[in-house]
């Protein structure tokens, strides 16, 4: 973050520099649009804000898109991210199956009902 303002403030001096260095009057002409007596300065920074400006528009629409589609990514991460918890929930809850070529667990055998006594002869 210092950094950038770093930048900044050494980009502003620049500009006020060249200002200050470039007051000569020059005539702009460009197809039929003419000016005469216009400082060096003030036709030079124009440009830059023109330039910057044509540049600047693109890059913020792609970047609004990319904010977008991070998103709706980040909402379907969010979505998968719950069901895969609920799958798991729901394996962990079941009881674990047998293992190929390992017998099935034997469950506990309920005690045969009593027989009847068997008549004597």
């Amino acid at each position: 973050m210092a950094f950038g303002y770093l930048l900044v403030a050494l980009l502003a001096a620049s500009v006020a520099i060249f200002a200050l260095q470039n007051t000569d009057p020059i005539s702009v002409r460009f197809l039929f649009w003419s000016t005469q007596a216009l400082p060096a300065a003030g036709v030079t920074l124009a440009a830059l804000a023109i330039g910057v400006i044509v540049a600047g528009v693109p890059l913020a629409i792609a970047r609004r898109r990319w904010r977008s589609r991070a998103r709706g990514l980040e909402t379907r991460v969010s979505m998968l991210e719950t069901a895969l918890a609920e799958r798991d929930r729901a394996i962990l809850s079941q009881p674990p199956s047998p293992r190929p070529g390992q017998p099935a667990p034997s469950r506990p055998s309920q005690p045969a009902p009593p027989r009847p006594p068997e008549p004597n002869p």
